[in-house]
């Protein structure tokens, strides 16, 4: 009888402890980390600067073309023709050298972006290990936490400790 009472109140105490659970606001996290901001104001700074580039570039073919027009004017028909379809043939190619900068620039913005989010993945999994969180759930887009006690939520806690490493 004394054995049967230890083992069930073994087994009551065993239930009544709860896992750790937390959870952190996605979109509070990544909108507050300052080396997202950094991130994408290096990419806005690029973009201006491209943006510069594009613009320049269009002018000058612009006022190349301008120029040829006047050019073409005394030529006949068929010169005229063959001198716009070497102009054509430049545009098509600055076209495709800007389109193609432009896409490498995206491409390693989203790279840049992508790492990011796979590093504040890691830090939210070490936290919750170092602290003995059995699990820490996502709030915000894609997230699978629709409500959240206030007192389990985590985001300032992993925010300060993300912003305080990358401040170092």
């Amino acid at each position: 009888m004394k054995k049967t009472i230890v083992f069930l109140s073994i087994l009551f105490l065993a239930s009544c402890q709860q896992e750790k659970i937390g959870f952190v606001d996605n979109n509070v996290l990544l909108e507050n980390y300052q080396e997202r901001k950094d991130i994408e104001a290096r990419y806005q700074t690029k973009s201006e600067s491209y943006a510069k580039k594009r613009d320049s570039i269009t002018q000058a073919f612009q006022l190349e073309a301008q120029a040829l027009q006047t050019k073409t004017q005394g030529m006949s028909q068929k010169k005229a023709q063959e001198e716009y379809a070497i102009l054509q043939q430049k545009g098509q190619f600055i076209g495709q050298q800007l389109q193609q900068e432009e896409q490498q620039m995206q491409a390693l913005g989203q790279t840049e972006m992508d790492s990011l989010v796979n590093k504040v993945k890691n830090e939210i999994e070490t936290y919750g290990k170092a602290n003995g969180y059995a699990y820490i759930l996502g709030k915000g887009e894609g997230g699978s936490v629709l409500y959240g006690n206030e007192a389990k939520d985590l985001t300032q806690e992993i925010l300060k400790l993300l912003n305080e490493k990358y401040s170092q």
